[in-house]
């Protein structure tokens, strides 16, 4: 990979414990609550080490970052109250591997929950809150401890 994206930025204060938005370390990478939250436990699975794309992963690799992100998703599903889970990995905006994990809600209005959350006011979503987020990220992590 030639230049350093975002999700580099992201693995590296992971690492180091500075990134707030960290929910645990996984198998293959770092759970992250994503900011803004334009949907309620809107996450992010980051890899750890980053790479491009997910075929540049190993089969095993490949494989332990589904299953954590379809792992995650269960945990925002029981958490949230979310009645399904969208998964995306574009990779468009920042080339290096990573998936959103993005729970859909009865709530919202029909015509938006039939659209891409892409489609959806990011700037009016409410930006990550240390505090606000907190007991959210704790639910999240119990139940990513659980087996699944």
């Amino acid at each position: 990979m030639a230049a350093e994206t975002a999700i580099h930025r992201f693995v590296n204060e992971a690492r180091s414990g500075r990134l707030a938005r960290v929910i645990t370390r996984m198998r293959s990478g770092w759970a992250a609550l994503g900011d803004p939250q334009i949907l309620p436990g809107y996450c992010v699975l980051y890899p750890d080490p980053v790479t491009a794309d997910l075929h540049e992963l190993a089969v095993d690799a490949r494989a332990q970052f589904l299953g954590d992100m379809a792992d995650l998703g269960a945990a925002v599903l029981a958490v949230t109250g979310a009645v399904r889970i969208n998964y995306e990995m574009l990779g468009n905006v920042e080339p290096a591997l990573h998936a959103h994990v993005i729970p859909r809600y009865a709530s919202e209005p029909e015509a938006r929950r039939r659209q891409p959350v892409w489609l959806h006011d990011w700037g009016a979503a409410p930006a990550f809150d240390p505090a606000r987020d907190r007991p959210l990220m704790e639910r999240l992590a119990a139940a990513l401890r659980r087996p699944v």
